[in-house]
């Protein structure tokens, strides 16, 4: 529609000049300079938003608003009202959640003292008086979900894709009248309320989360048909499944954010990527990368030892930086309090770091035999941790063989947090053997580890013992995880497979698939004159989304997302998130909220943090 009205504009123009009519022309211009429908660009429209809501200029905010609803909106059938209206009030909760996050309380406290009259009669904001009043809110359970970035990218992609299908379907100089002569804008047939309700069933129930109404889920639905970006004479049908690409970039907030980017939609498309974010904090290529339980904190660690606590929502921002004199090998959040980091060195040390204090809370010499700490995991109680140490190999030198095969010798090791002292060290079968990877259940009953001699070990946490034990892979286990329903595990080797095993029936695969190198290492970053830069795996190489349906894998560009496939030879790829431009090591999933935020980590120190909107079936 823009493109056309700008065609339009530019023909009246020309046919202007050609008549000599210079007044009418500079009449012309100067309209369309102050056109508020800004040309019916879609981006410029919801960039006057933002910058009204920037400015915390409410007066303009509400007055434009209501210049679209006159123009645009009252014209639609009734079946939208509610899509409007829904709308409109996530744009003053927008406006709202600004002022917070930008100290501004002075307008926080203007907007509900003249709004008050207008919101107090409506139920979805009898909730929302108490808080110029609330302490952190972005804490609070009922207000957190607003101030995160998924919550903002979602609506202002649900606003985007929303005027997009009004304006696609509104004819220059065609616009449909009632028998009164009232015009009416009409969306396509298949975007009636009954299709979006079918369609909204089964498609973007994460949205709930954002909202605790669903947020314009009619709009959002909108573009799964095909409608934004196609010319009103090529309409799609509900069946079609072709992709199709939005008629313009959805808004942006920063300069490092392209909301709505990730190629096209389709209805069977599990995941929209919604914004890619980087964080560049870092100098050396990365090791470990890891969210903490709630979804708030990231500690990242790289080879030179640096290891950086940063947040995420509402802005990138680090929180602490720490250095290390003694070379760091492992990473790993503690689950209560999730505050907590405990950080395992080269030198037969783990230090259990406080990220809000800033300090360390304590250091814990564990074995100078077995110097290198090689993977760290705490239960979910937060009561105890793991800890696997390594010898040095036959040279001693530990930077040049960080993961080192039989018959390099290992303990497993469990620790208490509150005392700081070691519970016991488990018995490992065969024979004493370095611990690549390590991975509780939900409830700390059972615990899995890889080793480097191609074998997994699943220990029951009750009796402290093994319960069963099977060869794996041929070469090292690299990373072990337990499936959704907790009755298998999957495992990623030296071998390059991506391999799942069922618990209850020892050494016995449910599925195998190959993984292309660049998913499992080593990693290999190219310079100039063949310089080449190798990185073994040592952070974790996959991860699940909440529902354990698909996985998030490494590659040479970025993050890679499969769909997990029962019995089939190939992982089904469903999305590439891209982003990178040197080989990404290392990946996380944060799976605190059913939308996650995907975490990439490659050699150049760069980390990518997608956030995704999941399309539920």
């Amino acid at each position: 529609m823009g493109s056309a009205v700008e065609r339009t504009d530019e023909h009246v123009r020309e046919y202007l000049i050609y008549r000599g009519f210079t007044n009418a022309l500079k009449h012309l211009d100067s309209d369309i300079k102050a056109d508020k429908e800004k040309g019916f660009r879609v981006d410029k429209i919801i960039d006057q938003l933002q910058q009204f809501i920037l400015t915390f200029d409410l007066f303009s905010l509400k007055e434009y608003w209501l210049y679209l609803d006159r123009r645009l909106f009252c014209r639609l059938e009734d079946i939208y009202r509610s899509t409007v209206n829904k709308l409109r009030t996530s744009l003053f909760r927008y406006y709202i959640i600004n002022t917070i996050q930008k100290g501004n309380l002075e307008k926080t406290q203007e907007f509900f003292q003249k709004q008050a009259l207008e919101l107090q009669t409506q139920a979805e904001w009898r909730d929302w008086f108490v808080l110029p009043f609330v302490p952190n809110p972005e804490q609070n359970p009922f207000f957190s979900p607003y101030f995160s970035r998924q919550w903002a990218d979602t609506f202002l992609v649900s606003l985007h894709n929303f005027l997009s299908v009004l304006f696609q379907c509104m004819h220059i100089l065609q616009l449909g009248r009632d028998r009164d002569g009232s015009v009416q804008h009409k969306l396509p047939p298949y975007t009636t309320a009954d299709v979006l309700n079918n369609r909204v069933n089964r498609s973007f129930k994460c949205l709930t989360f954002y909202t605790t109404e669903p947020l314009c889920l009619t709009s959002v639905c909108l573009s799964l048909f095909g409608v934004v970006g196609q010319t009103p004479e090529k309409k799609v049908e509900v069946g079609d499944a072709e992709p199709t690409e939005t008629s313009g970039d959805p808004p942006d907030s920063s300069s490092s954010r392209s909301c709505g980017a990730g190629g096209g939609l389709s209805a069977e498309q599990p995941f929209i990527k919604l914004s890619q974010e980087e964080y560049g904090e870092h100098h050396s290529a990365i090791m470990h990368c890891r969210v903490d339980s709630s979804g708030r904190r990231v500690a990242s660690l790289d080879v030179d030892g640096v290891i950086k606590v940063w947040s995420f929502n509402p802005m990138m921002q680090t929180k602490a930086t720490i250095m290390s004199k003694s070379p760091l090998l492992s990473l790993e959040w503690a689950t209560k309090p999730d505050r907590l980091l405990l950080l395992g060195s080269g030198v037969g040390t783990v230090r259990l770091y406080d990220t809000e204090a800033k300090k360390n809370l304590y250091e814990m010499n564990i074995d100078e035999t077995h110097p290198r700490i090689l993977s760290l995991a705490s239960s979910p109680s937060g009561s105890s941790f793991i800890c696997s140490a390594a010898a040095l190999g036959q040279s001693g030198n530990l930077e040049s063989s960080p993961r080192l095969p039989i018959p390099v010798s290992g303990q497993l090791l469990l620790w208490d947090t509150k005392t700081v002292k070691q519970q016991l060290q488990f018995s490992l079968e065969p024979e004493p053997v370095a611990i690549n990877c390590t991975a509780f259940n939900h409830n700390g009953n059972l615990l899995v580890t890889g080793a480097a001699d191609g074998v997994i070990r699943l220990f029951d946490m009750q009796r402290y013992e093994s319960a069963m034990s099977w060869r794996a892979h041929d070469g090292e286990v690299y990373s072990v995880e337990f499936s959704y329903d907790e009755n298998t595990v999957f495992s990623v080797g030296e071998d390059g497979k991506f391999i799942q095993w069922n618990i209850h029936r020892c050494g016995v695969k449910q599925s195998e698939q190959g993984l292309p190198q660049d998913a499992t290492g080593p990693f290999v970053l190219s310079g100039y004159s063949g310089y080449k830069q190798v990185q073994v795996p040592r952070g974790r190489l996959f991860a699940f989304d909440s529902e354990g349906q698909h996985i998030l894998t490494c590659s040479s560009s970025g993050g890679l997302i499969y769909r997990l496939t029962n019995g089939q030879p190939a992982l089904d790829r469903v999305l590439s998130l891209g982003g990178h431009k040197a080989p990404v090591v290392t990946v996380d999933w944060c799976s605190a909220v059913d939308c996650g935020t995907c975490l990439t980590a490659s050699m150049d120190g760069k980390i990518k943090l997608s956030t995704l909107l999941a399309q539920k079936s």
